[in-house]
C-alpha cells in the first residue's frame, strides 16, 4: 500500500513517495490525509506539487513567471498586464491555480470600477495566463467571463478642416512638431507613437520611413515609402547622428509622448474646433477620405498597411508603388484644400 505514517517527536508524519511529506498533531488527521493521497494516486490525478512547501502552483508564483514572458510587450500594454495580474495575486495569492474558476474570475473583474472595454481586456489577460498554464503545466483552462463593449466614436473631419488645423500647427508649433503631424495626416500607415519613435537612421534619403519592430503595435517592422517632396525636404535639413531622435525639440531631446496631441489641441482651440483628437483628425480622417477613392480593401493593404510584414526588398518592389499612389493622392487633395483655404482668407474682408 502506497505511503505510510510514522510517529516522531510527538507528531504524526505522512510520507508519500519522495516528494510529499506532511506533519499532523492527531493520528486521525494523518490517516485521512493519507487516504486522500492514495485515492488520487489510484485515479491518476495526484500532483505532488499541490503539496509542496514552496507552493509552486500558487497564483502568485505562476503570475510572476508569466509576466516574465511578457516583457517584450509595449510599455503601456505590460503595465496593464502587470496591474491586472497583481489584482489576481492580491485576491488569490496562495491559492492553487487549479482552484480558480469562472466565478472567481467574474467576481474579481466585476469588482473593478472600470469600463466594459477594460473588463474585456482583463478577461483576455486572464485567458492568456491560463492558456500559458495549460501549455506549461497541463492545467485545464477555466471558462472565462465574456464582456461586450462598444468602442467610443472618434470624430473625423474633412480634409479642408484638417489642412486648416495643420496650417495653424505650423504657425504656432516647433518645426518638427508640425512635420510630425503633417506626416501623420499623409502616411496613414504610421501611428503617433510609431512616428515619435523614429530615429535619424529610420528617416532616410532612400525614401523610406522605417518603423522598427519594438516601436510598432504589431511588433513587426513597418516600411513606409515617402513622397518625393518629403525626401527633398529631408535633404535640406542639417545632418545628425543615426541614433538621434528625428522628432526632437530644438534642444535635441525627443518629443514627449503627448507633444503632437498637445499642439494639435492648441491649434484646434485657436480655430474654435472642438471634439477632434489627433488620431481622429489625422489618421482616421485621411483614411476615411481615401477609402472613398481607393476602396477599403486596397487602402487596408497598401495605405494603412495593417498586417504588413514583408522583407525589405520585396516590399520596395511590390508594395511601395500602390502605397505611394495613395499617399500622393492624399497629399494632392490636402494641398488643394490649403489653396482653397488660403484663397478664401485672402478674399475675406476680415483679414
Amino acid at each position: 500500500m502506497k505511503g505510510y505514517i510514522e510517529f516522531r517527536n510527538g507528531s504524526y508524519r505522512v510520507r508519500f513517495g519522495r516528494e510529499i511529506q506532511k506533519r499532523f498533531k492527531h493520528e486521525e488527521d494523518a490517516e485521512r490525509f493519507l487516504t486522500g493521497l492514495r485515492f488520487k494516486a489510484d485515479e491518476n490525478t495526484l500532483d505532488a506539487r499541490d503539496y509542496s512547501r514552496t507552493n509552486p502552483l500558487s497564483v502568485e508564483n505562476q503570475a510572476v513567471l508569466w509576466l516574465r514572458t511578457k516583457t517584450a510587450a509595449s510599455r503601456s500594454h505590460y503595465r496593464n498586464l502587470e496591474r491586472w495580474m497583481h489584482l489576481a495575486i492580491s485576491a488569490w495569492k496562495d491559492r492553487n491555480v487549479k482552484t480558480i474558476g469562472y466565478g472567481d474570475l467574474q467576481d474579481l473583474i466585476d469588482a473593478q470600477p472600470v469600463s466594459d472595454k477594460t473588463k474585456h481586456d482583463m478577461a483576455d489577460c486572464y485567458h492568456q495566463f491560463f492558456k500559458w498554464l495549460n501549455k506549461r503545466e497541463k492545467i485545464p483552462v477555466p471558462d472565462i467571463p465574456e464582456y461586450k463593449y462598444t468602442l467610443g466614436w472618434r470624430e473625423i473631419i474633412d480634409l479642408e478642416t484638417q489642412a486648416a488645423i495643420i496650417e495653424e500647427v505650423g504657425r504656432i508649433a516647433p518645426f518638427r512638431v508640425w512635420l510630425g503631424i503633417k506626416w501623420l495626416a499623409t502616411y496613414i500607415a504610421i501611428r503617433p507613437a510609431e512616428m515619435r519613435a523614429l530615429r535619424e537612421r529610420d528617416v532616410n534619403l532612400n525614401g523610406m520611413l522605417v518603423c522598427r519592430p519594438q516601436a510598432t503595435k504589431e511588433k513587426k517592422p513597418k516600411l513606409v515609402p515617402m513622397l518625393e517632396e518629403d525626401i527633398e525636404l529631408l535633404g535640406s535639413l542639417p545632418p545628425a547622428l543615426p541614433d538621434v531622435p528625428f522628432f526632437r525639440w530644438p534642444n535635441g531631446k525627443q518629443l514627449d509622448a503627448h507633444a503632437f496631441y498637445r499642439w494639435w489641441k492648441k491649434a484646434c482651440a485657436n480655430l474654435g474646433i472642438e471634439g477632434v483628437d489627433l488620431y481622429g483628425g489625422t489618421r482616421h480622417s485621411s483614411t476615411t477620405a481615401m477609402a472613398a477613392i481607393f476602396g477599403k480593401d486596397d487602402l487596408k493593404r497598401s495605405g494603412t498597411m495593417h498586417g504588413t510584414n514583408k522583407a525589405f526588398d520585396r516590399y520596395c518592389q511590390g508594395e511601395a508603388a500602390p502605397s505611394l499612389k495613395i499617399y500622393d493622392q492624399l497629399r494632392r487633395r490636402q494641398k488643394a484644400d490649403v489653396v482653397q483655404l488660403t484663397s478664401r482668407k485672402a478674399a475675406s474682408p476680415h483679414k
